[in-house]
């Protein structure tokens, strides 16, 4: 009974995070293309690990449900700081958490400050040669700049809740990109060294901060033009029936976007690949030729250890922490 509990726990985190962020389809490509901007120094070694970079690209949205402090690396609600929080915000820690404090920022999501708090720690893992860490580190890190360029992940209104627009989150980052991928150019060219990742981390805020209007105003328009019996349809998955978006409403929302969300997959891939690039250039270029058999999956086990924590703790009644 035990295991069959713990089990079902294992899939509900699965199902849950299979809608939150880019979903398990569009993190998982995102890490895998960006493997391909990389120099011939590094794309051996990134290119042997692709199936861990691929598959656990989710890990961090995993994370959200187990791990305390999670949830808020994945986000920040801007509106909350008034108008103009986008160039008025400053876009150091320290000074943020002297104007700020640091429970209000974490309160409101801190994605671009944590971007480069992972980068820093890649960077840790270059010079001291560690593959788990440097395969850890690059696929967390490319999970975070892939939320990073998700306008639904810069307001409090994150999924219409305030708007009567309740899942366009999930519309416009996960049912878009499953079903119009096929359709996008994604060459981006070869990684780039940063000279500043943190103000580039902002880079990437900005550009799906700006783009936020148009995705509720779009929304807004069509859902007037749709009935219902049109707007939706339901499909199925697994064993269930499951109402989504209809094709053909969501073909019209795309087309109205025009080519947002490729953009932003674009900006994604090539902020990876420059932000893996840089990590490595700032961590002495190590050789990756002799890393490349190395261990691999630091975190095989994690998520499955977190949750027997879980399991326990949740019968003591005790709570889980970092």
């Amino acid at each position: 009974m035990r295991y069959r509990c713990l089990f079902l726990l294992f899939v509900s985190l699965i199902l849950i995070a299979s809608l939150s962020s880019w979903g398990f389809f569009g993190h998982q490509k995102i890490n895998r293309i960006a493997v391909f901007t990389l120099p011939v120094e590094m794309i051996g070694f990134y290119k042997n690990h692709i199936q861990y970079i691929t598959e656990k690209a989710v890990n961090p949205d995993m994370r959200r449900y187990v791990v305390k402090g999670e949830a808020e690396r994945h986000y920040i609600d801007l509106d909350v700081y008034g108008d103009s929080a986008l160039y008025k915000m400053p876009r150091y820690w320290n000074d943020a958490v002297e104007k700020y404090t640091e429970d209000t920022l974490k309160a409101y999501g801190i994605v671009p400050w944590h971007i480069n708090l992972v980068k820093y720690r890649l960077t840790q893992a270059f010079l001291e040669k560690d593959v788990d860490k440097i395969l850890k580190f690059s696929t967390d890190l490319g999970h975070y700049i892939a939320d990073a360029h998700v306008p639904l992940h810069t307001t409090e209104n994150y999924n219409g809740q305030k708007t009567n627009q309740v899942g366009i989150h999930g519309f416009w980052e996960s049912r878009l990109p499953e079903l119009f991928f096929n359709q996008y150019d994604l060459f981006t060219g070869r990684a780039v060294y940063i000279e500043n990742t943190q103000l580039e981390a902002w880079k990437a805020v900005e550009s799906a901060h700006l783009a936020l209007d148009s995705v509720f105003r779009f929304e807004r328009e069509l859902t007037e033009e749709f009935s219902d019996d049109k707007k939706y349809s339901f499909e199925e998955r697994g064993n269930s029936t499951v109402r989504v978006y209809s094709y053909e409403f969501s073909e019209a929302f795309h087309e109205k976007l025009d080519g947002m969300v490729e953009r932003q997959l674009k900006r994604t891939i090539k902020m990876i690949g420059d932000f893996w690039f840089t990590a490595w250039v700032d961590g002495g270029q190590p050789d990756l030729d002799q890393l490349i058999d190395g261990p691999t999956g630091e975190d095989e086990d994690y998520l499955r250890d977190k949750l027997k924590i879980i399991f326990r703790n949740h019968e003591s009644g005790e709570s889980v922490g970092e």
